[in-house]
């Protein structure tokens, strides 16, 4: 067991559960006992929504943090196994669906172990590259049929998310520039909204969520905000991870005009203003990233 197992990471959300791995042995000694024998370890993570745990060398295993989280173990299951064969990289194969019992309250799930590590904004292995396949991805998913897809969690105009942008950037008074975040989002709101049909996108490709294997993309993960509507939230990438040298290489390997682009850059700010003051103290390598993504904004637009 590592010393992780015994500092519980830090509370992330007032309704959160309490996950450790002797609660993980449980549950797959009673819906799986055929790896009941296989070591359990938390892994370190930035995730916002589930804890992931290793299950001996080949599995891992995907628990819900609270209950607004339990539907993304049956979203998954339901897309991946459509998605996954149109896709350029590896994502996440669930094998097996562990139901609620009295330790636990929710559906969680056992996935194949992907191997690779994410990379760091600001120290990205040759960026070209990785912008180049970031975008190749992108567009494998765009071109995917969306007849009955979901809609995607942040498949709206950014209009929506005006209201509580605005209340996130009140928080961060005197922690970033109040001014210039507000004029770059206000610039945002005026870009045109999306005419086209609506498109599957990731949802949520930021770091967290990508792997790669030397310098090379080789998986991308967490397919719960995954849907169909605008496709420019999948921009995002190009600023919570690849470097302004980097960003045309992506743009154009996704052939975004400028009104799309103008698109992503707004859901990149207003993700990261709402996300930094909420986790400010308790989800620091989130917290330093929505910081990195502000600065880079504003010096892209200052």
């Amino acid at each position: 067991m590592s010393a992780f197992d015994h500092q519980r990471p830090q509370r992330m959300h007032a309704d959160e559960a309490v996950l450790d791995a002797p609660l993980v042995r449980r549950l797959i000694a009673r819906a799986f006992p055929e790896w009941a024998a296989l070591p359990v370890r938390r892994l370190p993570s930035s995730g916002t929504e589930n804890a992931m745990f290793r299950l001996g060398t080949d599995l891992v295993v995907r628990l819900p943090r609270r209950p607004a989280a339990a539907a993304d173990i049956t979203h998954e299951r339901h897309w991946l196994p459509r998605l996954g064969p149109l896709l350029p990289v590896a994502v996440p194969e669930p094998l097996g669906v562990g139901g609620p019992d009295e330790d636990y309250p929710w559906p969680w799930a056992v996935y194949r172990w992907l191997a690779g590590r994410n990379p760091a904004a600001g120290a990205v292995d040759r960026p070209e590259r990785l912008a180049g396949e970031l975008g190749a991805f992108v567009c494998a998913l765009r071109r995917i049929t969306p007849r009955d897809g979901p809609a995607g969690y942040r498949a709206g105009p950014l209009g929506d998310r005006d209201a509580a942008t605005r209340a996130a950037i009140a928080e961060l008074a005197g922690r970033v520039d109040t001014d210039a975040v507000t004029a770059c989002w206000e610039r945002a709101l005026r870009a045109p909204e999306h005419t086209g049909p609506p498109l599957w996108a990731h949802g949520d490709l930021s770091p967290g969520n990508v792997l790669v294997d030397g310098d090379r993309l080789s998986a991308v993960i967490d397919f719960a905000t995954a849907g169909v509507g605008d496709p420019a939230v999948d921009l995002i990438v190009a600023w919570n991870l690849l470097p302004a040298t980097a960003r045309g290489t992506f743009r154009e390997a996704v052939g975004a005009d400028d009104a799309q682009w103008a698109r992503g850059r707004g859901w990149a700010l207003s993700i990261s203003l709402i996300q930094l003051p909420y986790y400010w103290h308790t989800n620091p390598a989130l917290a330093e990233n929505s910081r990195h993504v502000l600065a880079e904004i504003l010096a892209e637009t200052g």
